[in-house]
């Protein structure tokens, strides 16, 4: 019985949401973490990508999914994989739990150990707690771009030109 209403009431706080942003993250914020996202790729090879949802979908709900779950199936579907040298990085923000997960394409998870990426989602959930979410975003596309640099570094030519595979807008799902 207590399982099913410890259930009942995580569906209750998903759904309570009704697919908005909390108002620090919107307008502005989006601006600046797309610009955060765009300068940071300037800096390094690899591809960065932020998703930021409200609330779990009722079909991961019922089934007691999490958000690591969830990230990893969102990595596919926003083609995070889909990038020339393997260098993708999903930042995904589920605020309804106010999770993090990181999830990194083969060839970044290469070279970047487990506990780097820990580290990475401890400081931002410091600051979720907090209830800073941009400031928590900024922290986790510095320290992942920072791992993209040492592993992927910018090309030193001056003829030759990064490329933007991915878009670098936050996806925000209701």
């Amino acid at each position: 019985m207590a399982a099913l209403l410890k259930r009942l009431v995580r569906i209750l706080r998903h759904g309570w949401r009704g697919g908005a942003l909390p108002i620090p993250l919107r307008g502005a914020a989006i601006e600046r973490l797309t610009r955060k996202v765009r300068q940071s790729e300037q800096r390094h090879g690899g591809q960065v990508r932020l998703c930021l949802e409200a609330g779990l979908p009722p079909s991961y709900l019922w089934r007691g999914a999490g958000a690591r779950e969830r990230a990893i199936t969102l990595f596919g579907k926003l083609r995070v994989w889909d990038t020339e040298h393997n260098n993708g990085v999903l930042i995904y923000l589920l605020l309804a739990d106010r999770a993090v997960e990181i999830v990194a394409d083969r060839g970044v998870a290469r070279r970047v150990a487990p506990q780097q990426w820990e580290d990475v989602v401890a400081g931002m959930s410091e600051r979720l707690r907090k209830g800073d979410f941009e400031q928590a975003l900024n922290h986790a596309i510095d320290e992942v771009s920072a791992l993209l640099q040492q592993h992927f570094p910018a090309p030193v030519q001056s003829g030759e030109e990064l490329s933007n595979e991915l878009p670098d807008a936050p996806v925000i799902r209701p």
